[in-house]
Protein backbone atom coordinates (compact mmCIF):
# COMPACT_ATOMS: atom_id res chain seq x y z
CA UNK A 1 0.00 0.00 0.00
CA UNK A 2 1.33 3.44 -0.89
CA UNK A 3 2.06 5.95 1.84
CA UNK A 4 -0.80 8.49 1.71
CA UNK A 5 1.73 11.32 2.02
CA UNK A 6 3.36 10.36 -1.26
CA UNK A 7 2.07 12.82 -3.82
CA UNK A 8 4.58 12.19 -6.57
CA UNK A 9 7.32 9.80 -7.60
CA UNK A 10 9.78 12.10 -5.79
CA UNK A 11 8.79 10.74 -2.37
CA UNK A 12 6.98 12.20 0.58
CA UNK A 13 5.82 15.74 -0.07
CA UNK A 14 6.71 17.49 3.20
CA UNK A 15 9.29 19.98 4.39
CA UNK A 16 12.55 18.49 5.56
CA UNK A 17 13.39 18.37 9.23
CA UNK A 18 15.90 20.91 10.53
CA UNK A 19 18.25 21.34 13.46
CA UNK A 20 16.19 22.47 16.44
CA UNK A 21 13.03 20.59 15.39
CA UNK A 22 11.55 18.05 17.76
CA UNK A 23 12.57 14.63 16.48
CA UNK A 24 9.66 12.49 15.28
CA UNK A 25 8.86 9.83 17.88
CA UNK A 26 8.87 6.13 17.18
CA UNK A 27 8.29 2.81 18.91
CA UNK A 28 9.58 -0.01 16.71
CA UNK A 29 10.37 -3.71 16.99
CA UNK A 30 14.02 -4.27 17.76
CA UNK A 31 16.66 -6.91 17.32
CA UNK A 32 16.47 -9.63 19.94
CA UNK A 33 12.76 -9.05 20.54
CA UNK A 34 10.73 -6.34 22.20
CA UNK A 35 10.60 -2.78 21.02
CA UNK A 36 12.60 0.42 21.32
CA UNK A 37 11.14 3.90 21.46
CA UNK A 38 12.77 7.28 21.24
CA UNK A 39 10.95 8.35 24.41
CA UNK A 40 12.56 5.43 26.30
CA UNK A 41 16.01 6.97 25.85
CA UNK A 42 14.98 10.60 26.48
CA UNK A 43 17.57 12.53 28.44
CA UNK A 44 20.47 10.96 26.52
CA UNK A 45 21.92 11.96 23.17
CA UNK A 46 20.68 9.57 20.49
CA UNK A 47 22.50 8.77 17.27
CA UNK A 48 19.75 7.57 14.93
CA UNK A 49 21.20 6.35 11.68
CA UNK A 50 19.08 5.26 8.74
CA UNK A 51 20.42 2.75 6.25
CA UNK A 52 18.91 0.97 3.24
CA UNK A 53 19.52 -2.74 3.85
CA UNK A 54 21.21 -5.25 6.15
CA UNK A 55 24.24 -7.16 4.92
CA UNK A 56 25.19 -4.93 1.99
CA UNK A 57 28.72 -3.56 1.77
CA UNK A 58 28.15 0.06 2.79
CA UNK A 59 25.50 -0.76 5.37
CA UNK A 60 27.71 -3.43 6.92
CA UNK A 61 30.71 -1.09 7.05
CA UNK A 62 28.60 1.61 8.67
CA UNK A 63 27.21 -0.76 11.31
CA UNK A 64 30.69 -2.11 12.06
CA UNK A 65 32.03 1.44 12.35
CA UNK A 66 29.40 2.42 14.91
CA UNK A 67 29.79 -0.90 16.75
CA UNK A 68 33.57 -0.51 17.06
CA UNK A 69 33.05 2.90 18.66
CA UNK A 70 30.20 1.84 20.99
CA UNK A 71 32.38 2.00 24.13
CA UNK A 72 33.22 5.62 23.26
CA UNK A 73 29.58 6.50 22.50
CA UNK A 74 28.57 4.92 25.82
CA UNK A 75 31.29 6.86 27.66
CA UNK A 76 29.80 10.02 26.12
CA UNK A 77 26.37 8.93 27.39
CA UNK A 78 24.93 8.37 23.92
CA UNK A 79 22.66 5.67 22.52
CA UNK A 80 23.22 4.46 18.93
CA UNK A 81 20.26 3.11 16.97
CA UNK A 82 20.33 1.80 13.40
CA UNK A 83 17.05 1.85 11.49
CA UNK A 84 16.16 0.17 8.21
CA UNK A 85 13.07 -1.34 6.59
CA UNK A 86 14.47 -4.84 7.15
CA UNK A 87 12.69 -7.28 9.47
CA UNK A 88 13.76 -8.08 13.03
CA UNK A 89 14.72 -11.57 11.82
CA UNK A 90 17.12 -10.04 9.26
CA UNK A 91 18.49 -7.68 11.90
CA UNK A 92 19.17 -10.60 14.24
CA UNK A 93 21.09 -12.48 11.53
CA UNK A 94 22.98 -9.31 10.57
CA UNK A 95 24.01 -8.59 14.18
CA UNK A 96 25.13 -12.18 14.77
CA UNK A 97 27.09 -12.43 11.51
CA UNK A 98 29.17 -9.30 12.22
CA UNK A 99 29.09 -9.18 16.06
CA UNK A 100 27.35 -5.81 15.94
CA UNK A 101 26.71 -4.01 19.21
CA UNK A 102 24.43 -1.21 17.99
CA UNK A 103 20.69 -1.46 18.54
CA UNK A 104 18.78 -2.15 15.32
CA UNK A 105 15.09 -1.36 14.83
CA UNK A 106 12.80 -2.53 12.04
CA UNK A 107 10.60 -0.06 10.16
CA UNK A 108 9.07 -2.49 7.68
CA UNK A 109 6.15 -0.17 6.95
CA UNK A 110 8.56 2.77 6.46
CA UNK A 111 6.48 5.08 8.67
CA UNK A 112 9.46 6.43 10.61
CA UNK A 113 11.56 6.60 7.45
CA UNK A 114 8.77 8.75 6.01
CA UNK A 115 8.51 10.90 9.13
CA UNK A 116 12.22 11.71 8.80
CA UNK A 117 11.77 12.42 5.04
CA UNK A 118 14.19 9.70 3.95
CA UNK A 119 12.07 7.74 1.45
CA UNK A 120 13.54 9.28 -1.67
CA UNK A 121 14.07 8.76 -5.36
CA UNK A 122 17.44 7.14 -6.01
CA UNK A 123 19.30 6.10 -9.12
CA UNK A 124 21.59 3.15 -9.75
CA UNK A 125 22.99 2.15 -13.12
CA UNK A 126 20.62 4.60 -14.81
CA UNK A 127 17.53 3.10 -13.15
CA UNK A 128 15.35 5.27 -10.89
CA UNK A 129 13.71 3.72 -7.85
CA UNK A 130 12.47 4.67 -4.40
CA UNK A 131 14.62 3.81 -1.42
CA UNK A 132 16.02 4.86 1.95
CA UNK A 133 18.49 7.72 1.96
CA UNK A 134 21.48 6.98 4.18
CA UNK A 135 21.32 9.68 6.87
CA UNK A 136 22.12 10.22 10.53
CA UNK A 137 20.30 12.37 13.06
CA UNK A 138 21.86 13.37 16.37
CA UNK A 139 19.04 13.97 18.80
CA UNK A 140 19.80 15.81 22.02
CA UNK A 141 18.59 14.71 25.43
CA UNK A 142 15.78 17.27 25.09
CA UNK A 143 14.37 15.38 22.08
CA UNK A 144 15.39 18.05 19.58
CA UNK A 145 17.53 17.44 16.51
CA UNK A 146 21.07 18.70 17.21
CA UNK A 147 22.72 17.72 13.90
CA UNK A 148 21.75 16.08 10.60
CA UNK A 149 23.99 14.29 8.13
CA UNK A 150 22.27 13.62 4.78
CA UNK A 151 23.54 11.43 1.93
CA UNK A 152 26.17 9.99 4.24
CA UNK A 153 29.47 8.62 2.97
CA UNK A 154 30.37 5.74 5.30
CA UNK A 155 34.14 6.11 5.57
CA UNK A 156 34.93 8.15 8.69
CA UNK A 157 31.26 8.86 9.42
CA UNK A 158 31.02 7.11 12.81
CA UNK A 159 34.13 8.97 13.98
CA UNK A 160 32.69 12.32 12.89
CA UNK A 161 29.41 11.59 14.67
CA UNK A 162 31.29 10.60 17.85
CA UNK A 163 33.23 13.88 17.83
CA UNK A 164 29.95 15.78 17.49
CA UNK A 165 28.40 13.82 20.37
CA UNK A 166 31.40 14.64 22.55
CA UNK A 167 30.96 18.34 21.73
CA UNK A 168 27.31 18.44 22.89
Amino acid sequence: MLDPRVTSDKGIDMADLAVGDVAPQFDLPRDGGGSLSLSAVRGKPVVLYFYPQDDTTSCTNEAIGFSQLMPEFEKAGAVVIGLSPDSVKKHDKFKAKYDLTVDLVADEERKVIGAYHLWVEKMMYGRKYMGVERATFLIGGDGRIARIWRQVRVKGHAEEVLETVRAL
